[in-house]
């Protein structure tokens, strides 16, 4: 397993993660992701080990905590031998100071995330999602102290645009307080809107990108095609899942399917490994966030790594890949002299 620097920090972690949205089940939206109890999840945990993948991420309102819960339950007797990493910033209960990124609410939520997974630390806390009411300040100099606490070791976001990350990272950076090192975003083959600013702030500032949901939300398994049923397993089966998932317009995806079976002929490999080792040689990216719902599916995309994707196939898939991007980004891309792609 390859290890990468997690953005401006001495710490490494895997390209690859095990990411515990299939844990738990609970809930109309969960459960269209998968049903893994703590018996399946010490499995798995057991295979990552064994493959050299040490890294798990978790967030509190998964399954309404019962994913941590699962997951502390699975490293049980081995913290010393894993890196976690959770989230909150999302709604977790009825009152009106169970939701955002003030003082108060990540506070509680570090202390509720550590009992559920059994640890005094958490190495890597993410913002689950940017909050517009609470003032930046407040947040990051919470964050701060809790670093500061032993709490957490390094910290990071996710789903932020791309002001919202320069403008934290600027008050951190006036203020002396810990800054984030990590943004976990979207990115696949079907879904390229982080790299139109994303990307750039990410080269320019040092920061490691984890992506989640590298198969567009269950799209990308190979089983999903042009002219027939969904498979009866898949999370676009929950009208529920399928809308707090990304957007993607049917013939963009069935070209995009069309070119991985022409990669996956050439070199045996299957479309969900394709299209993670495709995110694993773009820019920025430093670890791919992998779900599993069966043994078969973790093994599988355990076998994304090891091998690269050779110059052909990756521009294949990206010009199968590629979309005219929103106003400025097209017009930057009039004046490439002075605007260069990232590489």
């Amino acid at each position: 397993m390859e290890f990468r620097q997690l953005g401006h920090s001495g710490f490494k972690v895997p390209v690859l993660c095990l990411g515990t949205g299939t844990f738990g089940g609970r809930g109309e939206f969960f459960r269209g992701f998968g049903e893994v109890d703590v018996k399946l999840a010490t499995r798995f945990v057991d295979i990552c080990l064994d493959a050299g993948l040490n890294m798990f991420d978790s967030a509190d309102v998964y399954s309404g905590g019962a994913a941590e819960e699962i997951l502390g339950q699975a490293i049980r007797g081995r913290r010393d031998k894993v890196i976690i990493s959770t989230k909150a910033t999302f709604t977790i209960g009825p009152g009106p100071n169970d939701v955002g990124s003030s003082r108060y609410a990540l506070l509680r939520a570090v202390d509720a995330s550590l009992r559920r997974l059994g640890t005094d630390y958490i190495d890597l806390f993410q913002l689950h999602g940017f909050d517009a009411v609470t003032p930046i300040e407040e947040t990051l100099r919470t964050l701060d102290d809790l670093v500061r606490a032993g709490k957490i070791r390094y910290i990071g976001c996710s789903n932020f645009s791309g002001w919202h990350l320069m403008k934290s990272i600027a008050i951190s950076e006036r203020y002396g307080w810990v800054r984030h090192v990590a943004h976990q975003a979207y990115y696949s083959l079907i879904g390229r809107d982080y790299e139109w600013e994303l990307m750039p702030l990410a080269l320019d500032q040092k920061i490691a990108t984890i992506v989640w949901s590298p198969l567009g939300w269950g799209r990308l398994t190979g089983k999903v095609r042009r002219g027939q049923p969904l498979p009866e397993t898949s999370r676009l089966r929950h009208q529920v899942t399928v809308e707090g998932g990304p957007p993607v317009p049917d013939e963009h995806l069935y070209r995009v399917v069309d070119a991985l079976d022409e990669v996956a002929k050439e070199t045996g490999k299957t479309i969900p490994q394709i299209a993670i080792n495709w995110l694993l040689q773009r820019p920025t990216v430093t670890s791919v966030i992998i779900g599993a719902r069966t043994e078969e599916q973790l093994i599988q995309n355990l076998g994304a790594v090891g091998w690269q994707l050779s110059p052909e196939h990756m521009k294949k898939l990206d010009e199968a890949s590629a979309v005219t991007p929103p106003y400025p980004y097209w017009h930057q891309r009039g004046f490439v002299k002075r605007n260069p792609p990232p590489v």
